[in-house]
C-alpha cells in the first residue's frame, strides 16, 4: 500500500499508512505501546475525537502540530493521545484466584505493615477489589496501603471517584452491603465505594516508560496484570527490571493470564498460576 492511500475510506478525515505508521511510533515512543498492524480503523475512531476537538483537519496536521507543541498545552494534548489509545478492560475481582492468593499471604503475614502497588488502576474495580480483600482478611483497619497508578487520567478520575454500576460484574450481595452505599434518587442504580474502604488507596497517575521511579519504599506486592501484551519483549524487560528494583526480596508480582515472563528467571521464579516470586 502506497503511503498516499488511504486506510480508512468515506471518513471525515484522510488517514494513510504513513500518518498510522507516525502514531505507532509516537505511543511506542511515549507508552511502550506496541500497536499492530490491525489497529488503523481503532486507531482512526479514537484519535478522530483529538482532530475535531483541537480544530485540525488531517492526521499529518494534528500530528505535526503535536509533536512542535510547546509548554502546557502540549503537555496536555500528549496525555490526551495516550488517554485515547490506551484500552481499559476491567471488572471487580478479575482472575478471582489472584485474590485468594493475596489473601492466604495476607493472612500469612499478620499484622505486619504492608505495601501493594496496582500499576494499571484504569477505573477502580482491581485497585478496589485488593481493598477489599485486605478488608476481608486482616479487617478495616488493617496497616496496609496501596497505590494505584495508571497513565491514562481519564480513567483514575473514574477510580477516583468510586462509583460504579450496582450490577458491576464481580460484587456479590455480601459485598455490596459491606463496602458500598446505594444511591438513592437521581443516584438509584449507582454504588458508591465506602469511605472506610477507599482510605486503603492512593491514585496518582504513573507512566512505567518513566526512566525514574519515585514511588516511596519498596513493596511487598504489585499487581501489574495484563499490561505487558502492549509491549515488546525488549520493552517487556525494561518495565521488568525496573518493577524488580522497587519490590522487596521474595514479594510476589501477580500478572495477566496470559503473560508469560520464564524467561526472566534472573528477576522472578514462578511461583503458582500467573503469580511470581521477586528473587
Amino acid at each position: 500500500m502506497s503511503d498516499s492511500m488511504s486506510l480508512v475510506s468515506d471518513r471525515e478525515f484522510s488517514f494513510n499508512a504513513k500518518d498510522f505508521a507516525r502514531v505507532r511510533a509516537l505511543i511506542y515512543q511515549r507508552a511502550g505501546i506496541s500497536l499492530h498492524e490491525g489497529k488503523q480503523a481503532m486507531v482512526y475512531s479514537r484519535l478522530s475525537r483529538r482532530l475535531r476537538d483541537t480544530g485540525h483537519q488531517s492526521f499529518e496536521s494534528y500530528l505535526q502540530w503535536l509533536e512542535n507543541a510547546q509548554g502546557a498545552q502540549a503537555q496536555q494534548e500528549w496525555q490526551e493521545f495516550i488517554n485515547c489509545l490506551t484500552t481499559n478492560l476491567t471488572s471487580f475481582f478479575r482472575e478471582e484466584h489472584h485474590f485468594h492468593t493475596l489473601a492466604e499471604w495476607l493472612k500469612a503475614r499478620g499484622s505486619q505493615s504492608t505495601r501493594i502497588w496496582c500499576c494499571a488502576a484504569s477505573t477502580g474495580e482491581e485497585p478496589y477489589s485488593l481493598a477489599m480483600t485486605v478488608a476481608e482478611t486482616l479487617g478495616l483497619h488493617a496497616p496496609v496501603k496501596i497505590l494505584c497508578s495508571d497513565i491514562d487520567t481519564n480513567v483514575l478520575t473514574t477510580a477516583s471517584r468510586g462509583v460504579y454500576d450496582a450490577g458491576s460484574r464481580g460484587l456479590n450481595p455480601q459485598r455490596l452491603r459491606q463496602f458500598f452505599l446505594k444511591g438513592k434518587g437521581n443516584n438509584e442504580g449507582q454504588i458508591r465505594v465506602k469511605p472506610e474502604l477507599a482510605r486503603f488507596v492512593e491514585f496518582r497517575p504513573f507512566n512505567l516508560m518513566q526512566e525514574q521511579w519515585s514511588l516511596g519504599d519498596p513493596f511487598d506486592i504489585v499487581f501489574c496484570r495484563n499490561v505487558m501484551i502492549y509491549f515488546d519483549g525488549p520493552t517487556q524487560r525494561k518495565v521488568l527490571e525496573r518493577i524488580h528494583r522497587v519490590m522487596k526480596p521474595k514479594g510476589l508480582l501477580f500478572v495477566g493470564h496470559s503473560e508469560n515472563f520464564t524467561e526472566s528467571r534472573d528477576l522472578f521464579h514462578l511461583r503458582g498460576k500467573t503469580v511470581y516470586d521477586r528473587v
